[in-house]
């Protein structure tokens, strides 16, 4: 079989130069790479957030921490806190990590909801360091010992996408991947099997390829105006279809998660980094003006604005034949989650890994195409359910919006995990979703989705035992939180070296 000697990528941004550096990292000289971007087309990052998975990226490419954090104005992460969604005037935080220790064969969440049961009237954030950690404004990584409370831990990064995409840059043209600059101008199909063949740049540069790769945004142009993947439209579910960014000045210290608050007509995020706040309202424009939603995000900042609002349309849903021909879409060409779970870079990084298992011959066996849009229609549908249900399980909000989302019908599947976890606090998830127990725990009963009993197997616990292995963990974060490092000093010390040899 012919192998692909030539991939072309189609846009830069965030995720070109993640696909251009992975697929550098992992065939080598094997493998041709070309990327055409212009400097003429904007990118959509204004400010990322990430979640623990970004780890698996980072490795694959060989990305030097120290370096990294310092060159995009990187914070750590430990989590989301979600500010009056469940109900005005109230907040919870969706962890990073895990909640309590390994306990045996029932899940730690059950001993917990037995002990409620039992009479025990603690918050579930207490048994978890991530949240502790966030609310006191210090940071940690996690360790791999067991025995220690260390390794309950979970991190990811917030950094400015700009410069995270000239990083991966450096480090993508030192491995032989070559930019060309310039419009797209023209694609060459072969007449026969439909394969896109060549990019022909509004410079008169032509880009033959084996494997292209659509990373040109929203606009789609190889997977949906060539190739003619059909968009599934989720706005009827997430009815969010526009954001404002705008980012301002870091007046205190920097804390170490992603903030989302509810708005009358959507939510605005707040993600902090070294140099700056980034902030923007995602809201649904059938319910707001664009200048009300301006007018509210500019209200609402921490220090003074630092550039003009800009704004961003959109529709959530994506393409079920991410994959078609010789086409792969990464990034917002296969499909568009709103950022309300940080899940933009993740998706970028899931598609690059499923491409990478199932990378094609030349011939592109449609059967590989086939296993890569089922992988990627999961994580979609999973991700998509997560979502809903932050929309769904809201209280007390009068806007037209929140009384909208809040009498919707959810997915079937949502409807089936949230009469299971209310029944008996069991959580139906099957191995390759992206959420596992400790996010779906946080978000159910943060927002007021309570388990209303527990499962028969914790009947098998000893209450009196139960309850004082309950307190110790409690004790023990509650010890360790405020020995741990403040986030700020954290970063300091971590990019002191690359300051120091600038």
């Amino acid at each position: 079989m012919k192998r692909v000697q030539r991939l072309v990528i189609l846009g830069g941004g965030t995720a070109g130069w993640m696909t251009a550096a992975a697929m550098s990292a992992t065939f080598g000289d094997l493998v041709n790479i070309s990327i055409l971007e212009s400097d003429a087309i904007g990118t959509i990052g204004v400010g990322e957030a990430t979640i623990p998975t970004i780890h698996w990226f980072n490795q694959l490419i060989g990305l030097d921490e120290e370096a990294f954090v310092a060159a995009t104005k990187a914070s750590f992460k430990l989590g989301i806190e979600f500010v009056d969604w469940a109900r005005p005037g109230t907040r919870y935080f969706h962890p990073f990590g895990r909640y309590g220790v390994d306990l045996g064969p029932v899940p730690f969440h059950q001993h917990w909801l037995r002990a409620k049961a039992d009479g025990l009237d603690r918050p579930l954030s207490v048994y978890s360091l991530a949240a502790q950690l966030a609310a006191a404004g210090r940071f940690a990584k996690p360790v791999d010992d067991p025995r220690s409370i260390l390794s309950t831990l979970g991190y990811a990064y917030h950094f400015d996408a700009g410069l995270y995409a000239r990083h991966l840059r450096q480090l993508a043209e030192k491995r032989g991947v070559v930019r060309h600059e310039g419009l797209l101008r023209d694609i060459e199909r072969d007449p026969e099997t439909g394969f896109v063949t060549a990019l022909t740049s509004d410079r008169g540069e032509r880009l033959e390829g084996d494997l292209f790769i659509d990373c040109s945004g929203f606009r789609a142009l190889l997977i949906g105006e060539t190739m003619g993947a059909r968009f599934q439209d989720w706005s009827h579910w997430l009815p969010c279809d526009r954001a404002v960014a705008v980012p301002c000045a870091r007046i205190a210290a920097t804390t170490p998660f992603t903030r989302s608050t509810l708005r009358p007509a959507g939510w605005q995020w707040r993600i902090p980094l070294q140099h700056r706040t980034g902030n923007g309202y995602v809201y649904a424009s059938s319910f707001v003006s664009d200048d009300e939603a301006v007018a509210t995000l500019l209200s609402n900042l921490d220090g003074e604005a630092l550039a003009d609002p800009r704004m961003l349309r959109f529709t959530a849903g994506f393409r079920r034949e991410a994959w078609r021909g010789n086409v792969v879409a990464i990034g917002l060409s296969s499909g568009f989650l709103e950022p309300l779970e940080s899940t933009s870079i993740h998706l970028i990084q899931s598609g690059i890994a499923k491409l990478i298992t199932l990378f094609p011959d030349a011939d592109c066996d449609p059967v590989l195409a086939r296993q890569f849009n089922t992988l990627f229609a999961r994580d979609m549908d999973g991700i998509r359910d997560f979502l809903i249900l932050h929309y769904h399980a809201t209280q007390g909000h009068d806007a037209p919006l929140w009384q909208h989302t809040r009498h919707m019908t959810p997915p079937p599947t949502l409807v089936d995990k949230i009469a299971q976890y209310t029944r008996a606090g069991r959580l139906m998830l099957s191995a390759d979703e992206l959420f596992r127990e400790a996010s779906w725990l946080a978000v159910l009963e943060g927002q007021g989705v309570g388990a209303l009993g527990h499962a028969p197997l914790a009947d098998t616990l000893d209450a009196a035992t139960n309850r004082r292995q309950l307190n110790q963990i409690e004790t023990v974060i509650a010890r360790a939180t405020p020995t741990l490092p403040l986030h700020d000093a954290a970063i300091a010390a971590l990019v002191a070296p690359q300051v120091a040899g600038r």
